[in-house]
């Protein structure tokens, strides 16, 4: 039961992640301190995109459901919602580059406007 609420705490982490890198920019907008939390989190998303690395958390994901005796993601609401958000069916290499280029445009646009207030 506690390796199970591991993996999800783990998924929802992960989520959490990915819209930091997503979205992180706009926090430093408002505290600048961020951005030194930001901009590796951002590398690190475009990079698994761009280059179809494997992510560590997804690792450590499946290795807790494994210890937990599951085999993948059961049907809780984790499973059904939030993994599909992550892990979404078809995702293909050029949607990844395509997500990539998505992180890296939205961080040019508001570091630009971060270093143009400065």
């Amino acid at each position: 039961m506690l390796l199970r609420i591991a993996a999800d705490s783990l998924v929802l982490f992960h989520l959490c992640f990915i819209l930091f890198v997503l979205f992180g920019g706009l926090l430093a907008l408002r505290w600048r301190r961020v951005i030194w939390l930001h901009l590796p989190a951002a590398a690190w998303g475009m990079a698994v995109e761009f280059f179809h690395l494997p992510c560590p958390l997804t690792r450590w994901e499946n290795l807790l459901r494994h210890l937990a005796g599951q085999e993948g993601y059961g049907a809780g609401f984790i499973e059904h919602y939030i993994i599909a958000l992550i892990y979404p069916a078809g995702l293909t290499p050029q949607i990844q580059l395509g997500l990539g280029a998505l992180v890296l445009l939205i961080n040019i646009a508001v570091y630009t406007r971060l270093a143009r207030r400065s």
